[in-house]
């Protein structure tokens, strides 16, 4: 039968790509009529009625007409097709995956066999079945996972033998990557990092007939949960992303990114919000954050319990936030030197307005590596009074160790990059999947199993329709960005790089710094963040915090939750500041404050322009402004 006739073409995707999965990795491990005995697969009684005959064959129906809608849609849509999360892609880069790995020798097949087989034996045996069976039940499995925490994986041997063999593979495909000869220390890298998500994708949890609550969840609902998922998958199919959340629950300015306050200033890469008052006084000094481009500002302002952004105009700061203009075709020009002068004429926007000497800044991630650039200019033109403090969130200037990002700029992977750009820039979805993508368990696979094999709701949370509220960025920008920065590490080569007309030395830098970095940060790992130190000439204050690149900069005081690491030494590496460090428990935010206040203490009243839109201060429209909406 041709695919495109099969009731529910998808599912028969996934069969397809789990059918291959286990041919290439199992089947090195299972020759043939070796298999020991096991009890079959059990599977909750059914009774088949005629009314349960119908139902069933009503979702059949229901699957195949969707199937051909689906179909019908695609063949007439001229929109490009951004198959990110179509399972036969995972596939192919299976497939290419498998061939540089050493699992078809026969020495290596011959040792899984062993080891599988014992293990089968040691598995089957805490059921009191074959030569190894114990008289007494044991509910510790050799081996354990989160994924599979779940009863039902272990209830009974068919399915712990399942989980339990695919958690041995995954152990000796990454020991694989070690021993093979002949890799450079990058190659191996990114052959641990491809190991890590095919390991990933091939989970057992992912598949329907491997997976135990799947199986349950399809019989209880007579296959309805079938359709849910096809809905959600058909969904995310057309618009080339995952869904990770309920795309209704939130309203930009109502529910999410709501702190009250006036687009003050724009130009057609930036708006410029000021935030209300709360207080009758004010520090002088305001304060002026710079968050990345790569996403929407307001991770900053995602509710009022969790709002950086609200609670330090609570502390009696005059905020302002930079909202970056998601990338068009107007922008393929714009390079990485038009952000580091946006970041400076804000900065002069912004002492022009209140009229002020100097602002406290704040750069978060990619934005502080800019914002580095920018101070270094500013004191080679001797202007670096214009900047009091510089605070950076989880940001990098020196790219040695810059993690997992690494395996995505070599000139292949650059040159594919670079052919995903049209009309001047990178499609923000191609982002988020490479974002996911390290993460692939917990961003990926998860949310595969919840909502096309399970058919579940989507939850309403707004962290995960900011993660999904992606950004275009531009094409000229990003690819300069990963190959003078990620490949070449200029920013720390002393005039390899300019902007504005100005070589970028960061060793000029003497702002009084505060730097974050987050200890489980896989984005910007904190030892790279770390090495910010090395570079900057002026006072210095490194925070450690519990968590990693979100969780760890959005903590606010009132949850309670995680930790922070200080140390007021000379430590010479991060190895050397967590061993001499002094752990609080709780925000480090209140750290900040007290930093940032120690600055400069004046305050002055909360009126004037202290007070966006008031009597003769003509501003252009409420927070959050048009261009955090714009697509």
């Amino acid at each position: 039968m041709d695919q495109d006739d099969t009731p529910a073409a998808p599912f028969a995707a996934m069969l397809q790509m789990q059918t291959k999965i286990m041919q290439d990795m199992l089947g090195t491990v299972l020759p043939a009529g070796q298999m020991p005995d096991a009890p079959m697969m059990p599977f909750p009684t059914v009774e088949m009625s005629p009314s349960s005959l119908e139902d069933w064959q009503a979702v059949s129906q229901k699957l195949q007409m969707m199937w051909q809608e689906f179909q019908a849609e695609q063949s007439q849509s001229a929109e490009p097709k951004l198959a990110l999360v179509d399972p036969l892609e995972w596939l192919g880069a299976m497939q290419n995956w498998y061939r540089q790995m050493p699992i078809s020798k026969p020495d290596a097949q011959k040792q899984l066999w062993e080891e599988s087989l014992e293990l089968w034996q040691t598995v089957l045996g805490r059921y009191g079945i074959g030569p190894e069976a114990l008289k007494e039940r044991e509910t510790d499995l050799p081996r354990s996972d989160r994924r599979f925490k779940d009863r039902r994986w272990s209830d009974q041997p068919a399915f712990a033998l399942i989980h339990q063999t695919y958690l041995l593979i995954s152990e000796r495909l990454h020991a694989m990557v070690d021993e093979i000869e002949g890799l450079d220390d990058a190659k191996r890298k990114q052959l641990r990092f491809a190991t890590k998500a095919m390991i990933e994708a091939m989970s057992p949890a992912n598949f329907p007939t491997l997976n135990p609550l799947v199986i349950e969840r399809t019989l209880e609902t007579k296959g309805e949960s079938l359709v849910s998922g096809m809905e959600n998958l058909f969904t995310d199919l057309k618009r080339g992303q995952l869904t990770h959340t309920d795309p209704d629950a939130f309203t930009l300015g109502q529910n999410i990114a709501a702190s009250p306050g006036k687009v003050v200033h724009e130009t057609p890469l930036y708006q410029v919000i000021q935030y209300n008052p709360t207080t009758p006084t004010v520090l002088e000094t305001p304060l002026v954050i710079f968050p990345p481009w790569i996403n929407r500002f307001y991770i900053l302002d995602l509710n009022p319990k969790n709002s950086f952004i609200r609670w330090a105009v609570e502390q009696g700061v005059t905020t302002f936030v930079v909202s970056w203009k998601s990338a068009d075709s107007s922008m393929s020009d714009i390079v990485w030197g038009d952000y580091i002068r946006a970041q400076i004429d804000v900065i002069d926007y912004i002492r022009e307005r209140l009229k002020v000497p100097s602002v406290h800044t704040i750069g978060y991630c990619v934005a502080g590596t800019t914002l580095a650039a920018a101070l270094a200019i500013l004191h080679a033109r001797d202007q670096q009074d214009k900047v009091k403090s510089a605070t950076f969130f989880t940001a990098q200037v020196d790219f040695t160790k810059a993690g997992d990002l690494l395996h995505f700029i070599d000139d292949q992977q650059l040159a594919g990059i670079e052919k995903l750009c049209t009309d001047g820039y990178l499609d923000g979805r191609y982002m988020a999947a490479a974002f996911n993508l390290l993460r692939g368990n917990s961003l990926i696979w998860n949310y595969w199993v919840d909502n096309y094999l399970m058919g579940n709701e989507y939850p309403a949370f707004d962290l995960l329709h900011w993660n999904g509220d992606v950004t275009n960025l531009p094409a000229k920008w990003h690819q300069a960005y990963l190959r003078d920065l990620y490949r070449d590490n200029k920013l720390i080569q002393p005039g390899a790089l300019e902007a504005d007309g100005e070589p970028i030395d960061l060793r000029l830098v003497k702002t009084p710094s505060y730097v974050q970095a987050g200890k489980e940060d896989h984005i910007a790992p904190a030892e790279s963040v770390w090495e910010i130190t090395n570079h900057f000439n002026g006072p210095l204050r490194f925070v450690l915090a519990g968590s990693g690149h979100i969780a760890g900069v959005v903590n606010p005081p009132e949850s309670g939750k995680y930790q922070y690491w200080t140390n007021t030494a000379d430590p010479q590496s991060l190895g050397e500041f967590i061993a001499g460090a002094t752990e609080t428990a709780g925000s480090w935010w209140p750290d900040w404050i007290e930093w940032l206040r120690s600055q400069d203490t004046t305050e002055i009243p909360a009126k004037g322009k202290r007070k966006p839109g008031g009597k003769g201060d003509k501003t252009i429209e409420d927070a959050p402004g048009r261009y955090v909406m714009t697509r």
